[in-house]
């Protein structure tokens, strides 16, 4: 059980949804990140916990089979079930995918066509790939959802010197289905499309990329995917 030892006084919200609060708090010493799930008032206080419980273990999980996949994550410091808390590494030096691309846009008309945009586009490409090969549903693929960490020494690649970390697994789950990982897509398209509206040719990199990383049923996967997308469409046509 991780020790609570936030000083309230320094605490600095950054985050509030729907689930729960992120802010800038201390384990043990150690100025880190820490994810409270609140409780929700609506529901039976029992059954509140036991699911709240299940989330943050699963989110546990997540972690360390990113791990085992070689995929890059916060460091996990540990977990609160009583307070709802999970503890991990804060990248201060990081930002997401979005504000990068929306950056990259700003600055040109044709964004589309920059080197940079290509290389993070093929990189979350491999980070899905790798997740559904390894049969972990994210849950919740946008590109708020993806930190570019920069690396400032010994750089491998000049152009991109990045690295992707994934992040909120809240709603993951470890899952074999073939359409469970072609929602994962499409729910990634839309929020691309959403987010990206002047780069509609963004997914169709990341897509190819994910072909190439997922050998995990990965025709099965896309073909799972494009039902979900057709069934989508269908229903934006009918209102």
């Amino acid at each position: 059980m991780a020790e609570s030892c936030e000083n309230s006084a320094k605490v600095q919200l950054i985050k509030q949804g729907a689930e729960g609060k992120l802010y800038i708090g201390t384990y043990r010493g150690t100025r880190c990140l820490v994810k409270e799930r609140f409780e929700k008032k609506y529901r039976h206080p029992a059954l509140d916990r036991q699911l709240t419980r299940q989330r943050i273990k699963a989110e546990q999980k997540a972690f360390q089979r990113c791990a085992t996949a070689g995929l890059l994550t916060p460091a996990l410091y540990g977990a609160d079930l009583e307070e709802r808390k999970i503890y991990m590494e804060y990248l201060e030096k990081s930002r997401t995918a979005k504000d990068f691309i929306d950056e990259l846009t700003a600055s040109s008309p044709d964004a589309m066509d920059s080197p940079q945009l290509r290389k993070l586009a093929e990189k979350i490409g491999y980070v899905v790939g790798v997740l559904h090969r390894n049969n972990l549903v994210h849950g919740d693929l946008t590109t708020s959802n993806l930190l570019l960490d920069p690396v400032e020494k010994d750089a491998e690649d000049l152009l991109f010197p990045y690295r992707l970390v994934t992040i909120d697994f809240g709603l993951s789950h470890f899952s074999d289905n073939n359409e469970n990982k072609g929602v994962d897509l499409y729910v990634l398209e839309r929020a691309i499309l959403s987010a990206h509206s002047q780069l509609p040719g963004l997914f169709a990199i990341i897509l190819k990329a994910y072909r190439v990383h997922n050998t995990n049923n990965c025709q099965e996967t896309i073909a799972k995917y494009e039902e979900v997308r057709a069934r989508g469409r269908k229903r934006t046509m009918v209102g």
